[in-house]
């Protein structure tokens, strides 16, 4: 049984994540900004002992060091930062400061902080990973269609950072990586994305499950059967 930290799991990705390590058999320690969401309440109650709901607001300091204190010294093995949000999606124009700086200290700063905090966690499991939830809209060689400034720029960023603490975290066995999910039905990605979020939330496992020193730093897609360019 492993510890599975994810967060941002009070819908979408994250909590169909959530649910399917619990379904698996793993314990997972799911974060929100409101730790008293429904859907967690819900899936409590179907895991009763193996979920842990915990507040936590990426993007607050002081949430995070909250965080950490109440897991204290147990051992994380998997570390998915998930909680992301997406900004303005319109054009240039739309553009402002006050927005893309939350933007930017949610999806980018954030989990890197939240991983920091979490450092010595990982350190006692035997196969430490840290996944950060991407997007194709990050990836600078694959974007054709503009927009979303806040949103793709935050992106790129987490995936340097990732490959900053991909090279940090080497001598200490811990595995980083940037994982694209696809284009998802979810309240942030739409009804028209083609791919179901059982589906994301599975080859994202699958993937993590797949991690390997090699490979660490590296933009992986949820299907496993490529890396993205940068």
């Amino acid at each position: 049984m492993k510890h599975v930290v994810v967060t941002g799991a009070n819908r979408g990705i994250g909590l169909e994540l959530a649910l399917q390590y619990l379904t698996r058999g793993d314990r997972v320690t799911a974060t929100a900004r409101d730790a008293s969401a429904e859907s967690l309440a819900t899936l409590s109650r179907a895991h009763a002992g193996r979920l842990t709901v915990r507040s936590l607001d990426v993007k607050d300091p002081r949430s995070i060091e909250a965080f950490a204190s109440a897991i204290g010294d147990d051992v994380v093995d998997i570390l998915i930062n998930n909680a992301a949000i997406a900004g303005n999606r319109g054009a240039l124009e739309s553009l402002a400061m006050d927005e893309a700086l939350e933007v930017y200290a949610t999806n980018a700063v954030g989990p890197v902080l939240v991983t920091r905090a979490l450092r010595k966690n990982l350190r006692k499991s035997a196969a430490p990973r840290v996944a950060h939830i991407t997007s194709g809209m990050g990836s600078i060689g694959e974007n054709t269609s503009g927009g979303w400034y806040a949103y793709r720029m935050s992106k790129a960023a987490l995936n340097m950072a990732s490959k900053c603490l991909a090279l940090e975290f080497e001598r200490e066995g811990i595995l980083s990586a940037v994982i694209n999910p696809g284009w998802v039905k979810t309240d942030m990605g739409g009804e028209a994305a083609p791919t179901d979020v059982q589906e994301s939330a599975s080859g994202i496992i699958t993937t993590i499950d797949a991690m390997t020193m090699p490979r660490s730093g590296a933009f992986l897609d949820y299907r496993g059967d490529r890396e993205i360019g940068w």
